[in-house]
């Protein structure tokens, strides 16, 4: 295909880009409009749709897979559905549980990585512990029947089904991920998940709840990360020390997640912190564990600096997802329509908000049934085919329900047009987000460094005239370790040893550049080349966008001080909201930031 059509090139020395004053600049659209369709006949969609896959596993001859079964163990819960507290669907189950272990039987390797799963290492035999905690009552009369063990011989349910659980939660055990969304589903699936369904089978051999627990309060930041378990039992560190080191949180203290800096979509992770708190949950209905709850509302909230408003593509009120700046979101422009969760294979508009009930986040969601943008979401939703999207779309009537039933909520997400002036900097993802009048600024200035300081920032600059995405020098101040990465010929990726190769020869400009790496923390181990959380994160950024200049330390323990720009006597410091005088350096406070103002004042 043809590349985007050019009209003008320029070239420019500034970090930010003014264009001449001749150049015409168009204004974004006043007041525009509110949505009128789709409306409320999607959610009988949905429903005709679940029904249809339901029907069809009802009436299957042959066993299920281990998604279809987790599916219609799920629906058995839900009222609407040909599968609710039907008998069908139980006899269904466990033919299919029982068509499994013989096939793990023939294959041990099925508790490590089942095919049937998305991502077949992280789930294991994971949905298959669900689905006996979700049928624990319905499926206990039957586990001292005898089956085929796959191998000629018999075995009793119970020890057939705890066999392949405990392999599957042992393997997942020492075989975790860090990658905050990997490690959310490896410890969810292939640990917990495991366990509860151990718990249900033989409780002799399942962990303690709370052993199993901590797991999940890992992966959602609520403990430090330990790795994996080497030998299956007690963390232990292992060739030198952990990978992270001892104190390593995979969310950042305000709620957002470190994949390795910020992520704006693929790692937004609110509906598998909304799966995680649903596995906790005694039995469905009954809430789940606390701790979690609190800590995805936290995600809740941290995330709504991160919609902006724009129009969708019938130019119609939305917010939209900032996903620019993020590490791993370059092709999510312009971002997707969200305005608390984004929807996904996996969840809905509204399947975080459900669980948590959070007052602010029902009053983003209240904001999104006001754009009318709801409908629309779950119609986008259903142009999508495959298991793994009917399968998400089960919860959404019921959350519509739920949330539609709740009374008025004050709340709407901070950049919402009219809303008061507003900062939020996060200073262990390098991220900050602005509003300031009738502009916003998001910059990642923690960004893209894998394996060296790379002195980037990356900038997403919206105003009503002008939508402006750019990659910014920056300084970063940092303690310097001695080691020197240089950049590879790699002309594709920025990691994974480049990614494809093209089939003519190409060289990037950038190969052989040095970048420095600074002290790495003890305890954790570290070669040169390895993709770190450390090897590229500064102690203190200085970034000058336009009339914004920003200053974020990221340390603990330090402070910096930021050197205001020659010739300006005073500024209006964004996040206080206070004007402060320039004729010295301010300081920054560890875990601070200061965005000052430089230009005229807003009216």
């Amino acid at each position: 295909m043809p590349t985007r059509g050019l009209y003008k090139l320029y070239t420019h020395t500034d970090g930010c880009f003014v264009p001449p004053a001749d150049e015409k600049q168009g204004d974004a659209p006043k007041n525009p409009p509110v949505r009128q369709e789709p409306g409320p006949e999607v959610l009988d969609q949905v429903r005709q749709r679940v029904n249809r896959e339901v029907n069809n596993f009802l009436s299957s001859e042959k066993p299920l897979n281990q998604m279809q079964m987790y599916f219609l163990a799920r629906a058995y819960h839900v009222k609407w559905t040909p599968a609710y507290r039907n008998e069908r669907a139980v006899a269904q189950v466990l033919k299919s549980l029982d068509a499994l272990f013989a096939a793990y039987r023939q294959n041990p390797r099925l508790a490590e990585a089942e095919p049937s799963t998305y991502n077949p290492e992280w789930f294991g035999l994971g949905p298959s512990g669900d689905v006996i905690r979700l049928l624990a009552e319905q499926l206990k009369p039957f586990l001292d029947d005898v089956i085929d063990n796959g191998l000629s011989a018999k075995i009793s349910r119970r020890a057939a089904f705890s066999e392949m659980l405990v392999v599957c939660r042992d393997w997942h055990r020492k075989h975790r991920r860090l990658y905050t969304n990997q490690s959310m589903i490896n410890d969810l699936y292939g640990i917990y998940l495991a366990n509860r369904g151990v718990a249900v089978v033989d409780p002799t051999k399942a962990l303690p709840e709370k052993e199993a627990l901590r797991y999940l309060y890992e992966s959602i930041g609520l403990e430090p990360w330990r790795d994996s378990d080497p030998g299956g039992a007690a963390p232990s560190e292992a060739k030198g020390g952990w990978k992270v080191g001892t104190n390593y949180w995979q969310l950042t203290a305000k709620g957002l997640t470190k994949e390795l800096g910020y992520v704006g979509y693929y790692g937004e992770v609110l509906d598998w912190v909304t799966a995680i708190y649903d596995a906790t949950r005694p039995a469905p209905g009954q809430p789940g564990d606390p701790k979690i709850r609190t800590q995805l509302a936290k995600m809740e909230h941290a995330r709504a600096a991160f919609r902006y408003p724009a129009l969708d593509r019938e130019g119609n009120r939305a917010m939209r997802i900032e996903a620019v700046v993020g590490w791993r979101d370059g092709g999510h422009y312009p971002g997707d329509i969200a305005y608390g969760e984004r929807t996904s294979w996996d969840g809905s508009a509204l399947f975080s908000v459900a669980a948590t009930l959070d007052p602010a986040s029902i009053g983003y969601a209240q904001q999104m049934f006001e754009d009318n943008q709801f409908y629309s979401l779950v119609a986008g939703q259903l142009k999508g085919g495959g298991l793994r999207i009917t399968a998400g779309l089960l919860g959404v009537p019921d959350q519509y329900e739920l949330i539609k039933a709740q009374p008025p909520q004050s709340r709407r997400l901070p950049m919402t047009p009219g809303q008061p002036d507003f900062v939020f900097s996060d200073e262990e993802d390098g991220v900050v987000a602005i509003k300031h009048g009738d502009e916003i600024l998001y910059a990642s200035l923690y960004w893209r460094a894998r394996y060296g300081i790379n002195s980037l920032a990356r900038v997403h600059y919206t105003t009503p005239q002008v939508d402006r995405l750019a990659v910014v020098r920056e300084d970063v101040q940092f303690e310097p370790s001695g080691q020197i990465y240089t950049r590879p010929d790699w002309v594709n990726f920025g990691f994974g040893n480049g990614g494809p190769k093209y089939p003519v020869e190409l060289h990037s400009a950038h190969a052989g550049e040095k970048l420095p790496i600074p002290k790495i923390p003890e305890g954790v181990r570290f070669r040169v080349g390895d993709e770190s959380v450390y090897a590229g994160k500064g102690s203190f950024y200085t970034l000058r966008y336009g009339d914004y200049l920003i200053g974020m330390n990221m340390t603990t323990d330090k402070t910096f001080e930021l050197k205001p720009p020659a010739g300006v006597k005073e500024a209006r410091e964004l996040v206080s909201g206070k004007t402060v005088k320039l004729d010295s350096v301010l300081e920054v406070m560890p875990r601070t930031t200061i965005v000052l103002w430089l230009g005229a004042p807003k009216k």
